[in-house]
């Protein structure tokens, strides 16, 4: 994706050859810049922080951070407490454990000379395929907005409806639930997206408007209640989501209030779409209510950061004093409100044949 006319990934490696480089989110929108990774602690850091956040991109955070460990002691206890240390940061995504689980089985049979190397090209592959896996997910998805746009009047714009960021900063590149977007924009197709803010992070008016915004994409930030009563009105043509984790069944577990944007859908007959790579899919669990959710800081849903007129930005108190407050991160969204899961293999239903259909996977 490009910001200011240059293209960017959300993390790299630097000239160095060793330390890696990522896009510091919580500074989005107000101020552009990265920060260096050295250690597997910085990248735990970066992913507790959310610094860096999005299954996807958490991922590969969590891949770089096992090689920049081996840099430092690439014996086998070295190993396992890094992966130890790096799963733990974040409970709900199942690509960190996938990530992990990746890392290990490449370097767990090498001997400790040879892993430092071996780890920095398994991490790079993991980004690249990241990358290529987005942007199936959008080929795959663009049809689906082409025939809800061949619907519509000339020159009037495909609504999609987003909640959350499933974008190209909550990945490597693309995004998950964007890359259609993305894609059907390049081609030409009239578009418009209602960008839900996201409570309590703002990450739908922070960073998916932000990275909308940058590659020239007509966009609205709702607040998060708005999107029943826009559906109701006939403001809505489609939903498409991202996810931090699909169970077998086809249950899935995404930001907080996807559930509500689900229900609200189905009593509207718009299309609700999950777009996600085969990496998210826990193969193991087959019920979305059997899944962690992580409980995040009050703080989050107390304060706000936001900039004031000479450019400063500040965290300022927003409750009445003295209250507390409750913050699960994620809600788990039943199948059967699920339209469809957009997928790099193609567009599946959202079960537990459909899932083994398109992956060819037994479970």
């Amino acid at each position: 994706m490009h910001i200011h006319g240059r293209a960017h990934r959300t993390i790299w490696l630097n000239a160095d050859g060793w330390s890696v480089e990522v896009i510091e989110q919580t500074l989005l929108p107000h101020r552009f810049e990265t920060v260096t990774l050295k250690t597997a602690e910085a990248a735990a850091g970066a992913i507790k922080t959310m610094q860096v956040r999005g299954a996807p991109l958490i991922g590969v955070t969590a891949a770089y951070g096992v090689a920049l460990a081996m840099r430092a002691d690439s014996s086998g206890a070295a190993l396992a407490r890094t992966i130890a240390y790096l799963a733990s940061q974040r409970p709900t995504a199942v690509n960190l454990r996938w990530a992990l689980e990746e890392m290990r089985k490449v370097l767990a049979p090498l001997p400790p000379a040879d892993r430092e190397k071996a780890a920095y090209a398994k991490a790079a592959a993991i980004c690249d395929d990241e990358v290529e896996t987005c942007r199936m997910i959008g080929v795959h998805g663009l049809p689906i907005i082409e025939a809800l746009a061949a619907k519509k009047r000339p020159g009037e714009p495909v609504n999609i409806l987003t909640h959350c960021n499933a974008g190209w900063l909550a990945c490597v590149d693309w995004g998950t639930a964007t890359s259609p977007i993305y894609q059907a924009h390049d081609r030409g197709v009239a578009l418009h997206v209602w960008v839900d803010e996201t409570r309590p992070r703002n990450q739908g008016a922070s960073l998916t408007a932000y990275e909308l915004g940058a590659h020239g994409v007509p966009h609205t930030i709702i607040v998060d209640n708005a999107g029943g009563h826009l559906m109701q009105h006939g403001k809505v043509d489609m939903c498409i989501v991202g996810t931090d984790r699909v169970t077998s069944n086809g249950d899935v577990c995404n930001k907080i209030g996807t559930y509500l944007k689900a229900l609200a859908a189905f009593d509207n007959g718009v299309p609700f779409y999950v777009a996600l790579p085969g990496s998210t899919v826990d193969w193991e669990l087959d019920d979305g209510m059997k899944i962690e959710i992580e409980e995040r800081s009050g703080d989050e849903v107390l304060k706000m950061a936001g900039r004031l007129p000479d450019g400063r930005v500040e965290v300022v108190e927003i409750a009445a004093p003295g209250s507390k407050a409750g913050n699960p991160a994620f809600d788990v969204t039943p199948a059967r409100l699920v339209t469809g899961l957009v997928t790099e293999r193609g567009v599946c239903k959202a079960s537990t044949d459909g899932l083994r259909g398109v992956f060819r996977r037994l479970g």
